[in-house]
Order: structure tokens, then sequence, then C-alpha cells
């Protein structure tokens, strides 16, 4: 049978010849706490059975789980009743902001820290800042609101008052600010989501929203800081790890990022090791499944070669990229960091809850 000479990128799908050891793993070597995860996600409710969820969490030995989408008002409390009521040691929920609500006026930031004060008191643990922030979002004048704006300093430094995490999505993966073109590695990808595109007029660079993260960091020292996603540096270890040297108030978590860091197993080993305690585990991925756990779990934790970066049997081969993922297989150390220690000098309520599962 000859080639076919019309096969599209989309419909190749191949298959590797390679026949490599496996060593999958069920369960993590120490408790895992898992600091960045979702519940209603863009509206609805994506986690409909909390215990069903527990179960998952319990297959998976995850300890404790961060609900990010707390809200405020009525909504942080419907999630603190479905989420902390019932299973008072196994979840943290955390608040948002409301930028519809706030940034009609002026005083946003200032409206925005009174309604962290009033989340934290009814519960919240922490807050959580998306991505559209420096992207997207704009004030009452129509202008882009930038990270570093003066005008958030009230929220940013009633965090650090209240001692409690701000949980910040900064900017994306590299290749979203790049132009869409033959070269840009996840050319499938954004062209399935064009909404994650983030190269051209009307939007900063790459650098310039990293450059803007790094002067809130230094502004608000009395802060912490968790980065999603490797801080939007999982491609470049190096400038990650000069990142937290540079700003101890800042601490990452690994969340959504196992096809990047599984590519470069090395570096992301050696990373772990020097990071001394700043990353934290995450897996973002909702409802959460054992099995989605069980992936990282292999990443980290073993050396195997060239295996898939998602247990989706259905996802697409440039679901995030064309490339297959690495082993770092993690030292003892790294690990008990990345998996809860870190964590619990940051939320010390789940230490019940990893020391039931230890």
């Amino acid at each position: 049978m000859s080639a076919d000479p019309e096969l599209s990128l989309h419909a190749f799908r191949p298959r590797s010849m390679l026949r490599v050891s496996e060593h999958l793993v069920d369960h993590p070597r120490y408790p895992v706490i898992d600091m960045h995860n979702h519940s209603q996600w863009g509206g609805p409710w994506q986690v409909t059975d909390v215990s069903g969820l527990v179960g998952e969490m319990d297959a998976a030995r995850v300890a404790a789980m961060v609900d990010l989408d707390g809200g405020n008002g009525e909504r942080l409390e419907t999630h603190l009743t479905r989420f902390r009521k019932p299973f008072p040691d196994r979840f943290a929920v955390f608040a948002s902001c409301d930028w519809e609500r706030h940034l009609p006026y002026d005083d946003f930031g200032e409206r925005m820290a009174r309604e962290l004060r009033a989340s934290v008191a009814a519960g919240a643990e922490g807050l959580k800042v998306w991505k559209e922030l420096g992207l997207t979002l704009k004030d009452n004048r129509g202008r882009l609101l930038a990270l570093d704006d003066e005008r958030l300093s009230p929220l940013f430094a009633a965090a650090g008052e209240l001692h409690v995490p701000i949980l910040i999505h900064v900017a994306d993966p590299m290749a979203f600010f790049e132009p869409l073109d033959a070269a840009n590695e996840r050319y499938e990808e954004l062209s399935r989501h064009p909404d994650w595109h983030f190269y051209g007029p009307g939007f900063p660079t790459f650098d310039e929203v990293m450059a803007q993260f790094e002067r809130v960091l230094e502004r608000h020292a009395d802060t912490l800081f968790i980065g999603a996603h490797v801080a939007s540096l999982a491609e470049d270890l190096d400038r990650a790890q000069g990142l937290l040297l540079r700003r101890p108030n800042l601490v990452v978590d690994i969340s959504a990022r196992t096809a990047e860091l599984g590519r470069q197993p090395r570096a992301t080993r050696e990373f772990l090791e020097r990071a001394g305690g700043r990353v934290v585990f995450g897996l973002d991925d909702w409802p959460a499944r054992a099995r989605a756990y069980r992936v990282v779990y292999r990443m980290l934790e073993t050396a195997d070669e060239y295996f898939p970066y998602t247990t989706d049997p259905d996802a697409h081969p440039g679901a995030q990229g064309r490339w297959r993922i690495y082993g770092v297989d993690a030292d003892d150390a790294s690990l008990r960091a990345l998996y809860y220690e870190t964590a619990l000098r940051i939320l010390p309520r789940l230490r019940a809850a990893v020391e039931r599962m230890t």
C-alpha cells in the first residue's frame, strides 16, 4: 500500500514501535497534597459527587486537595458547605477575584481587599488569581490592567496581612506568545483553542508579563505567592530557579506541566533538588481521577522512557505537543518536599490528613 499524499497532520497518529520497560505507579511513595485543582470551572459544577472524589483521592493516596473555585460570598459558603463540612481535613477552599463586580470602580483594589478579608473570615484559606490579569482584563477606562498596577496593591498586601497565599496564574506557555506558524510547537493545540493565543497587537509579550510579576513579588515581599504551572517557566527551568532565588516569597506548583517537565527529565530532577522545598504538587485536572495522578507519579518516581503524558486514550497526539515524556526518577527528599512538606508549611491545618496516610 502506497503512502497517502493527502494525509493531514491532524489525522497522523503514529504508533511507537519502541518496546521499553514500564513501571506503573498506582500509589505515590508519600502522601500527596494537591494544591491546584478545580470543582466549578467556568460556571457549571464539574465535581458533583464529593464522596466519589474522595474515593479517587484515596485510590491515588491524595491526602488533601485545594479547591480554587470558592469565589466569595454565597458562592464561597456553598463551596465550604460542599467540601469542608463533610470532609474538614481533606479540603481547603480558596477565594477568587470578582473582577466584573469591582473593576468599574476606581478603588477596585481596596474593594477586593475588603472582600478578601471577609472571605478569609468566612473560611477561605487563600486567593486564586487567573491569567486574565495582565492579558485581557481592562480597567474602567478601557486600558489593559497590568499585573503590577499600583491599584492592586491593597489586595496583594491584604493577603500578606492575613497570612494567606495567593495562587496566581501568570502568562501561559511560551509558545502561546509566539506567531502561530510552522515553527510553533503548540500549533495544533492553539489551532483548537485560538483564545489561548496571546500574540500580536493588544497583548504584552511573555517577557513583559513576567517582568510585571517580578515587580509584584518585589513590592509585596511579605505576601506568599504560589506561581501556577511553574510560574509559566516550565520550558526554562534555569530561569524559574533564578526567580525563586531572587524572590523568597515565591513558591511554584507543577500543575498541568507534566508534558513540559517530562521531556527534560534530567533538568527537572536537578530543578527539584535545587529548589529546596519551593515546589508544590498540583494536578489541575478536574474532576480528579486516580489515573490522572498516576501518570504524574510515573513521571516523577520512575526512570521509564518515552511514554504518553496523558492517560486519556482518546487524546490527540498534539494535545499539548507532539512528544512523549521520560521519568525524572526524583530522590526521596525532593518527593517528600514536593508531595506534602512544602504544602504543609503553607497550609499546616492539613497535617492530620497527611499523617493518616503515612
